[in-house]
Parts: C-alpha cells; sequence; structure tokens
C-alpha cells in the first residue's frame, strides 16, 4: 500500500521468472499440465509499464483428484511475514504446509491479492500491506517454493474485485491503474466504486475487466503456480446504485441478469487469460454456500459455471454449515451442489470451515448451538463428503482455526486426528 515498495518490487519483477520449481516428490494421483514455456504467450499482451522475464524452460504443475485442500489467509501474514526477514517466513511457512500435508492435504490455496495489492512481484498493484516496508524478498516465490517441495499443488488465491480503503487509496502510488481511476472524476464512482468502507472494481467496464485479467496473466506468466483460485467475493451490495451509470448505459432492464452477465463476462475472461498460458493450469472458483447468496447478494450465475465449460474447472462452494443449521442444513445443501454441478469438465469440492468450532452459530436458526454441543463436525462432514461420487474433494478453511484453534482446542486436535485416518484411507 506504501508507494516505497514499488521499487523494490519492479526489481523483483525483472528477475524472478518461473523459476522456482525444485526436485519435488510427485504421488501417484497427481496430473500432470504440460510445460508452462511451450504454451507461454508474449508478454507484450500484457498491458505494463516495465518489462518481464520470460518464464524458465522447465515447470512441474500438479493437480490432484480427489483434491484434498486448506486455504492459506491474507490474515496470516500478520504472523508469518509482517517484520520477518525471508528464512524466518520461509521456516514458518514450511513448518505450516508439513502440518497440512502430514494431515493429507495435498492442495493449498494462498492468498497472494486480497485488496488490490500484490505478495508476489507485480507491476499493476501495490505490494500488500503486511509485507511492511522494507521487505526484500518475494513471498510467492517462498511459498511455491515450500509447497512444492512437500508435493502440494499450489494455487494464488485472489479476489479480483475487492479494493481498499480511502486511506490505503490515498497511499498508493500514482502508477498503478487503480490509483488513477480513482483521482479520476470520470471513473471513480464509475470504474471504482465505494461500498461500505470499502472501494471495488465494477466489472461492467471492459477496461476495468482487462485490468482484473491482466492481474491473473501477471501472476501465472511469472510463476509455476498450479491453478488461479477466485474468492467468493464479486459484487459487494445489492444497491443499484452500486453500477447505476453503467446499466442505465445498457439499456437492460433487469438489474439481477445484468450484474450477472458482468461477472460471467470477467469469471470467462480471467479463464481464458489462464488457458492461453497453459490450458492445463487450473481455474478454481469457491462462491457462497447458498444458491440465494449467489444470486442475491454476490450476483454469482454458478449454475451457469458449474453446467458449461469454460468458467472454471473446479467449484468449491462455502457449505460452512452444520448439519443442524435451519436455513442451509450440511448433508442437504452438498447434496444440492452435487446434483447442481452437471458440466464434466468441471469438478466438484466442498469447503468446509473449522472456524465454527466451539462457537454459536448465529445465522444457523434452531441449529445456533450445534457447534457448541457438538465436538466432531468437521470429521463427520469429511466422511460424507468422501462418501458421495459426485464429490472430488474436500477444501478446509483455513489454517488458523484447524491448527491454532482459539476455541475448542482440545476437540479441534482430535478433529485434526481423525480427517487425517479419513483423508488417508
Amino acid at each position: 500500500m506504501r508507494t516505497g515498495y514499488a521499487g523494490i518490487f519492479a526489481a523483483v519483477l525483472l528477475l524472478c521468472g518461473c523459476t522456482f520449481h525444485t526436485g519435488r516428490a510427485v504421488p501417484e494421483n497427481a496430473q500432470f499440465c504440460d510445460n508452462l514455456a511451450d504454451r507461454v504467450q508474449s508478454l507484450e499482451q500484457l498491458h505494463l509499464t516495465t518489462t518481464t522475464a520470460p518464464p524458465a524452460e522447465e515447470t512441474a504443475c500438479v493437480q490432484y483428484d480427489p483434491t484434498y485442500a486448506m486455504w492459506f489467509p491474507v490474515m496470516d501474514y500478520a504472523e508469518t511475514l509482517q517484520d520477518k526477514d525471508a528464512e524466518s517466513f520461509r521456516a514458518e511457512m514450511r513448518r505450516r504446509f508439513q502440518q497440512a500435508a502430514d494431515m493429507g492435504i495435498n492442495t493449498v490455496y494462498l492468498h497472494v491479492r486480497a485488496y488490490w495489492d500484490a505478495y508476489y512481484a507485480s507491476a499493476l498493484f501495490p505490494v500488500g500491506e503486511y509485507a511492511g516496508e522494507t521487505l526484500d524478498f518475494d513471498p510467492l516465490e517462498i511459498m511455491l517454493e515450500e509447497a512444492h517441495e512437500l508435493g502440494l499443488s499450489a494455487h494464488a488465491w485472489i479476489n479480483p474485485m475487492r479494493g481498499q480503503t480511502d486511506e490505503g487509496m490515498q497511499q498508493m502510488g500514482t502508477q498503478f491503474p487503480v490509483k488513477q481511476w480513482y483521482e479520476d472524476t470520470e471513473k471513480r464512482g464509475t470504474y471504482l466504486v465505494k461500498s461500505g468502507v470499502l472501494w471495488w472494481l465494477n466489472p461492467a467496464y471492459p477496461e476495468v475487466c482487462q485490468l482484473i485479467a491482466d492481474g491473473v496473466r501477471e501472476i501465472v506468466a511469472q510463476y509455476p503456480v498450479d491453478g488461479i483460485h477466485l474468492d467468493d467475493y464479486f459484487y459487494p451490495t445489492a444497491d443499484a446504485a452500486f453500477d447505476a451509470a453503467a446499466f442505465g448505459a445498457s439499456g437492460e432492464s433487469d438489474l439481477t441478469q445484468f450484474r450477472l452477465a458482468q461477472t460471467n463476462a470477467m469469471v470467462q475472461q480471467i479463464y481464458q487469460t489462464v488457458k492461453s498460458v497453459n490450458p492445463a493450469l487450473q481455474v478454481s472458483i469457491s462462491p457462497q454456500g447458498t444458491m440465494h447468496g449467489n444470486y442475491e447478494s454476490q450476483f454469482s450465475d454458478v449454475r451457469r459455471w458449474a453446467a458449461e465449460a469454460g468458467y472454471c474447472d473446479v467449484l468449491i462452494p462455502q457449505v460452512y454449515f452444520g448439519f443442524e443449521n435451519e436455513v442451509a442444513p450440511f448433508a442437504e445443501t452438498t447434496a444440492m451442489w452435487a446434483e447442481t454441478v452437471t458440466c464434466p469438465a468441471v469438478s466438484l469440492v466442498v469447503g468446509i470451515g473449522t472456524h465454527k468450532m466451539g462457537r454459536e452459530d448465529t445465522w444457523a436458526g434452531s441449529g445456533s448451538q450445534e457447534w457448541l454441543e457438538h465436538s466432531d463436525i468437521p470429521a463427520r462432514q469429511v466422511e460424507l463428503i468422501l462418501s458421495m461420487a459426485q464429490v472430488h474433494g474436500v477444501a478446509i478453511y483455513d489454517y488458523a482455526t484447524t491448527f491454532q484453534p482459539e476455541t475448542a482446542v482440545e476437540a479441534m486436535q482430535q478433529q485434526v486426528e481423525e480427517i487425517q485416518e479419513l483423508l488417508r484411507r
């Protein structure tokens, strides 16, 4: 977020390339993708103001079926990265990845852009807040090295639309496109729209979608990631004022359908961008766990993504609900998703959460006490998921609440052991 980072990372950008592969051991069920160097297109297609190094000739991209995944969110960097040197960061990430691998995890989603920021070498977005002012190493490079050393499939996790506060925007360097739009009286309020305390990108404009796609290309062209992972933060509000100008100019009459079309176009462009670099790189999306949440709040056309090729390779709905949840009980919601994903080119992986262990589930209605009364919910959820032929795996949110829980500590330790047994059958 601070302009002082730009010079450091511009230098890293020139040097890093896709040279971070290691001699990793690969399990038998791993599926290899093509050599990235054989597929990568000219970086002249990337709308950058600096020169980037071409990718290295050797990369190894691994996907797993079934997928046993874990999310590593940006908040963790406050502990692992902030005020740390390269070796300290490397040692801590190695320890965390080893814990996950020992549990049976084979895939990790690494948060590298959460708020129009970058925990990698970027010419398009400023360095992330937790990186500090004196960062002299590339966090994504280190995470990929350590994950790959353990045979983990490592995916770069981004939030394509969610941005920063006014304070963050004011501190941002003027070389970045979002800052230029922020200072442009015509684009501030159209290309960028404030909702709550944050600014968001509006996908109704081709230039916005191009920036998002270029940001994705910047990652997959530089780094040996195994895929791109999108979070569920699409539209932040149902308020018609968010995109009133674009909707009015469109001539359309249905705001919901208009927004669904914009999200579809953005997601499709991201997908095509990734595949233009390497068709075997995986694109995954983790939408809301309920249909009404997707269609009424965030305008994510998940039924289309589940039924048609060209939007994603994997859908990972966030079914963060207990079995007794009054609105969205876990077993029934998971079965609904299994029926929804019908495209042969799209796999279903079910996302579960350990963050509710030992806590009241406020929005669960009559099931609000379930996570307080039962200490075995995550393992029971994993067992159910693995019994379903239509489901290709499970993803756990997240590392910290699984291995460093603040509540139900002993119960969660027991759950780790039980889940380990299930994943290693």
